[in-house]
């Protein structure tokens, strides 16, 4: 889950409280110093907050990484990708 503190913090709370109210084990990218997420969360990746257009990319980046790493650990090769589809677009 990504809770970062911007309009849907709130909502995102709610959320990770329902996860964790079944037994769910998240993991969390939040904020530096998020004590609130910190303690309902199975791991953290904190992050640092910063203007709402820049917020988008610091978050994907920690993601990918993590997907990259994962594929990696389970033997995908991570160079060739399956079921893609190429498309052409004409105007």
């Amino acid at each position: 889950m990504i809770i970062m503190k911007d309009s849907c913090y709130t909502k995102c709370q709610n959320a990770l409280e329902q996860v964790t109210a079944r037994s769910g084990r998240p993991i969390i990218l939040c904020c530096k110093d998020d004590n609130d997420i910190c303690k309902n969360a199975y791991h953290t990746l904190e992050l640092p907050q910063t203007v709402d257009c820049l917020q988008g990319i610091l978050t994907v980046i920690p993601l990918q990484l993590l997907s990259f790493h994962l594929a990696v650990l389970r033997g995908y090769d991570v160079d060739f990708p399956r079921n893609l589809a190429k498309s052409v677009t004409v105007e």
